[in-house]
């Protein structure tokens, strides 16, 4: 078991943070980019889910040289042939939010039967020099409105499989237990360890 690790935490989303700094044991330092005073932002080119985390994850490493994880994740829809996907954050365009994306996402969706989708995250470290990737899938389906008020993203449409509340409905613990993040972070947190 390592003693004490400080990792950087290579995302201005302050959501994701507060997510993951529940997850991460005492042992693990997460640094914000917040902390670091960056608040450049980081491009996202890749056509990839895994490109876009190993870049982010390469950007901040070569500006800080030190111990490094990205995230990237993506909402993939069955019947949109696994849109949105990596273009998940920005997928009603550049200067959208949320609700954007979420209304592009619903009007596609409405004459389609199939509401299968699932959230994908792949987590990219990079810890003396070495790139290591973890994966988190989880399955469930799109909702025809928006239910809840926790989260962000996509959460208020998506229902977790074997669960009658979206992910905007479960509060941060319990969507700490099932969601795509904390799944990867766990592989993560294992790895280290």
């Amino acid at each position: 078991m390592i003693k004490h690790i400080d990792l950087i935490f290579a995302t201005g989303n302050q959501n994701k943070l507060l997510e993951i700094n529940k997850i991460i044991p005492n042992n693990v330092k997460i640094i914000s980019l917040k902390d670091l005073k960056f608040s450049d932002d980081i491009p996202e080119n890749e056509n990839t889910i895994e490109g876009n985390a190993i870049y982010k994850a390469k950007y901040i490493y070569n500006k800080f040289n030190t111990n490094v994880f990205s995230d990237d994740t993506g909402l993939e829809v069955e019947a949109l042939n696994g849109e949105p996907g990596v273009y998940s954050a920005r997928y009603a365009g550049e200067a959208c939010d949320s609700n954007d994306n979420i209304n592009k996402l619903l009007k596609k969706l409405k004459k389609k039967k199939n509401r299968n989708a699932r959230f994908k995250t792949i987590i990219a470290l990079i810890i003396k020099n070495k790139i290591h990737t973890f994966e988190g899938i989880i399955n469930g389906e799109i909702l025809k409105n928006p239910i809840g008020e926790n989260g962000f993203g996509y959460d208020s449409i998506f229902r977790p499989a074997g669960y009658s509340k979206s992910f905007a409905e479960l509060s941060i613990n319990e969507k700490n237990i099932i969601s795509h993040r904390s799944l990867a972070i766990k592989k993560l947190i294992n790895f280290i360890s």
